[in-house]
C-alpha cells in the first residue's frame, strides 16, 4: 500500500462527517430506547410481570452478547499480534466500550430476580435438598458479588483497550501496542472465565436444578456469532454511506464471512456435544432441561434452531464466492442474527412458558428498549473517533490484505 493511498485514507472514509445521517443515530436511537423501556414498564405491570422481567432477560443477554464477543475479537487481535483485521477492529472497539450500559441495564434483572430465578424463594429452598446443598454458590448477596465482579472486570478490559487504541490515534504511540499486547493474555484469562459464570449465574440458574459443564462455552461462540453479523451488517451500512470504502475491501468480508461461518459451526459443536452427552447419560435431573424443549412447540422451535444455527450457514457460507460478496454475506449475516437471538430466547423462555411458546409484546418492546439505547451509545462512539485505528503500526498490513 502507497503512502499516497494511505494519505487519502486520512483525508476521505474515516471519520464520520458532519451533518451526515449517522451522526442523528444516537439521538433517534436514544429517544426510541427510551420509548421502547418506558413501554415495556406501563405493559409489564401487574400479573405481567413475570413477562417483563422474562422479556428483558432476553433482551439484555442478546445485545450483551454483541459487546462480550466484541470485547474478544479486539483481545485475541492482541493476543495473536495480527494484523490483518485492524481495519475493521475499531467498530469492535465500539461496539465492545458499550459494557458499561449494561451494568446499569442489569438493575432490572436485580429487581426481578424473585420472578426469574426460582432459587431465591426461601420456602422453596427449606424444601428443597438440592437447592440448599447449592445456597453457599447461590443466594441472593453472592449473586450481586459476583455480577459486579463481572462488570467491573469487562468495564476495566473495555475501557484500557478502547483508551489505548485512542490515545494511539492522537500519539502515534507504538509502545501502546505493546503494552495492550503483553496485558492481552490474562484479559482473555479474566475473560473466560467471567463470561463462563455470567452464562451460569444469569441463564444456567434460571433451572438450578439442571446443570452443564460447557455451558458457558455455549454462550460464548453463540456471542461470536452474533458480534460478527453485527460487524458485518456495520462495515457494509458504512460503506454504503461512503465511509471506509478504501479501508475495509472484500478480503476483509471475506475474512470475517469465514469466522462468522467457523463460529456457527463451533456453536453447533458444542450444542450437539452438550445435548448428545446429556442423552446418552439419560440421568432424569439432565435430561428434564431438554425434555421441556422438545415438547409441544418448542419442540418446533428446537428444531428450527439446529437447521437454522448449523445447517442453513454450513452450506450458505461454505462458499468462498458468499463470503465475498456483501449483498449475500448481509443476508447471511442477518439471518445468524435473527437466529442468534431465536438460541438466546429458547434458552429462557422455556422456563416461563414450559408448555409451549407464547410470543408476547414485551418480547418485542424490550428488545426496542434496550437494542435503542445500545445503539445510541455505539452511535455516539462512532461519531467521536476515526473509524479506523489509524496510526495503529499493523495498519498497512491490514490495508494490504489479500486472500489467496
Amino acid at each position: 500500500m502507497s503512502m499516497d493511498a494511505t494519505h487519502r485514507i486520512e483525508l476521505y472514509g474515516v471519520t464520520i462527517s458532519a451533518g451526515d445521517a449517522w451522526r442523528r443515530v444516537p439521538l433517534v436511537s436514544g429517544i426510541v430506547g427510551m420509548l421502547g423501556v418506558v413501554a415495556s414498564v406501563a405493559l409489564g405491570r401487574g400479573e405481567a410481570a413475570d413477562q417483563l422481567y422474562f422479556s428483558w432477560l432476553v433482551a439484555f443477554l442478546f445485545f450483551l452478547s454483541i459487546a462480550l464477543g466484541a470485547m474478544f475479537f479486539v483481545l485475541v487481535h492482541f493476543v495473536c499480534r495480527a494484523g490483518w483485521g485492524v481495519a475493521v477492529r475499531r467498530l469492535s472497539e465500539n461496539v465492545m466500550a458499550t459494557v458499561p450500559l449494561f451494568a446499569a441495564l442489569f438493575v432490572p434483572v436485580a429487581a426481578g430476580m424473585h420472578h426469574l430465578f426460582h432459587w431465591t424463594d426461601a420456602e422453596a429452598v427449606a424444601h428443597d435438598a438440592l437447592l440448599q446443598s447449592k445456597a453457599p454458590y447461590l443466594n441472593t448477596s453472592f449473586f450481586f458479588v459476583r455480577a459486579a465482579v463481572y462488570f467491573t472486570c469487562w468495564t476495566v478490559i473495555a475501557l484500557v483497550y478502547y483508551r489505548g487504541s485512542c490515545r494511539q490515534d492522537d500519539s502515534g504511540d507504538e509502545s501502546i501496542t505493546r503494552r495492550l499486547t503483553a496485558r492481552s493474555g490474562p484479559a482473555i484469562v479474566l475473560y473466560a472465565v467471567t463470561v463462563s459464570f455470567a452464562a451460569i449465574d444469569w441463564i444456567m440458574s434460571l433451572d438450578p436444578h439442571w446443570y452443564s459443564t460447557i455451558f458457558g462455552v455455549y454462550y460464548f461462540s453463540g456471542a461470536l456469532v452474533g458480534t460478527f453479523s453485527f460487524t458485518v451488517l456495520i462495515a457494509v451500512a458504512l460503506r454504503r454511506a461512503g465511509y471506509l470504502r478504501h479501508a475495509v475491501t472484500v478480503e476483509h468480508f471475506h475474512d470475517l464471512g469465514k469466522l462468522l461461518f467457523a463460529f456457527s459451526l463451533f456453536w453447533a459443536y458444542i450444542a450437539f456435544s452438550q445435548f448428545f452427552l446429556i442423552w446418552y447419560a439419560n440421568l432424569p435431573e439432565e435430561t428434564v432441561w431438554y425434555m421441556r424443549r422438545l415438547e409441544g412447540s418448542w419442540k418446533a422451535l428446537t428444531i428450527v434452531l439446529a437447521l437454522g444455527h448449523f445447517a442453513v450457514p454450513f452450506f450458505f457460507l461454505m462458499s468462498r464466492t458468499i463470503k465475498r460478496h456483501r449483498g449475500l454475506l448481509v443476508i447471511g449475516a442477518i439471518w445468524m442474527l435473527l437466529i442468534h437471538l431465536l438460541d438466546i430466547y429458547w434458552l429462557v423462555m422455556p422456563v416461563l412458558h414450559a408448555h409451549g411458546v407464547r410470543p408476547a409484546l414485551l418480547d418485542l418492546t424490550t428488545l426496542v428498549g434496550i437494542g435503542g439505547l445500545f445503539f445510541a451509545l455505539f452511535g455516539w462512539l462512532l461519531t467521536r473517533r476515526a473509524l479506523v485505528p489509524m496510526r495503529d503500526p499493523r495498519l498497512m498490513e491490514s490495508l494490504s490484505l489479500e486472500n489467496f
